[in-house]
């Protein structure tokens, strides 16, 4: 029974029903759905849930490429560049610090950090085999970060909106803020179209930081065994938006992939809730989540008000 309800939630996420008269089913709602699943019906098929959502998650990114121009794109996404390697180096040192302070796992509290300051799961995926991190340390990580990044999709886009946010200004603030890039790209969307381009462009290129993050880990961890795992798709998607502004592509080419990177990503998003279970959530405890929460906090009120009094509102 589980099989056939999940199989029917994804049919109907797909479906295009604004041709039927009907709304779409956006980000927020399909992380909902997911949510509401986990925690209703054991999740009958957890490895691919896992692996399809990765992988969808990246195919997404790179479609949404060819609706970017590479030029605008770097221009309006400038701010947030800069901003990004004062944040992702003082979040690292505050994080290790408080983590000390609360008398929580030095790895584990490495990790949380890890995902707040760079890119939320993708960044603990990358720098746990590199400190050699065990099942318990990277679920309890993974679990307090996907918490906090359900939470983001649900909140950022009503505190944009009350506080009259512009495109740029909210792009530019949930990719700092939100950790992982599927909640960002939701919530860009909700937002707008340039909030999406924006908020996109800006959390890849923070992504970036896993690269340099994973070395210097493996200096402060001492053992040179661990594995560094590259986020080759942001490189694709770089590709795909030179492509869009520098090749005479067709625009039913174009827009049916941003089509697809759309639908792909509430997709991802679904099955990122449905794998979100009461075990997991119990798993976390409360020590990580207060230090999640604290780091959270933070990143979000800091990139807030440095967006507010450096980005001009174009609302």
């Amino acid at each position: 029974m589980n099989k056939i309800i999940y199989i029917a939630l994804i049919a109907i996420i797909l479906v295009p029903w604004n041709l039927m008269g009907l709304p779409v089913v956006t980000a927020p709602v399909a992380l909902l759905a997911g949510l509401i699943f986990a925690f209703t019906c054991k999740n009958p098929f957890p490895k691919f849930n896992k692996k399809c959502s990765k992988y969808l998650l990246q195919v997404a990114v790179v479609c949404l490429g060819f609706g970017m121009n590479l030029q605008e794109s770097l221009r309006s996404g400038a701010d947030g560049m800069l901003f990004t390697i004062v944040s992702v180096v003082s979040v690292m040192a505050l994080g290790v610090m408080l983590g000390y302070t609360l008398h929580i796992n030095r790895k584990t509290s490495y990790l949380i950090s890890s995902g707040t300051a760079i890119c939320g799961g993708s960044a603990i995926a990358a720098v746990g085999p590199v400190i050699k991190a065990n099942e318990n340390e990277m679920a309890v990580s993974l679990g307090v970060i996907f918490i906090l990044n359900a939470v983001a999709l649900f909140v950022f886009p009503p505190i944009g909106h009350m506080l009259g946010m512009g495109q740029e200004q909210f792009g530019t603030w949930a990719a700092i803020a939100i950790h992982d890039t599927s909640s960002v790209v939701g919530a860009g969307e909700v937002y707008g179209e340039q909030a999406l381009q924006v908020a996109t462009l800006i959390k890849l290129t923070r992504a970036l930081w896993i690269i340099p993050l994973a070395l210097v880990t493996m200096f402060i961890f001492r053992d040179g065994s661990g594995k560094v795992s590259i986020p080759w798709f942001i490189f694709i998607f770089i590709l795909a938006m030179v492509a869009n502004t520098y090749l005479p592509l067709p625009e039913w080419l174009t827009g049916a992939l941003v089509w697809v990177a759309r639908r792909g990503m509430v997709v991802t998003l679904f099955m990122i809730g449905a794998s979100l279970s009461l075990a997991t959530v119990r798993q976390v405890g409360v020590k990580p989540l207060v230090l999640a929460v604290l780091l959270w906090i933070v990143i979000g009120v800091s990139s807030l008000l440095v967006v507010l009094n450096t980005i001009p509102n174009a609302a």
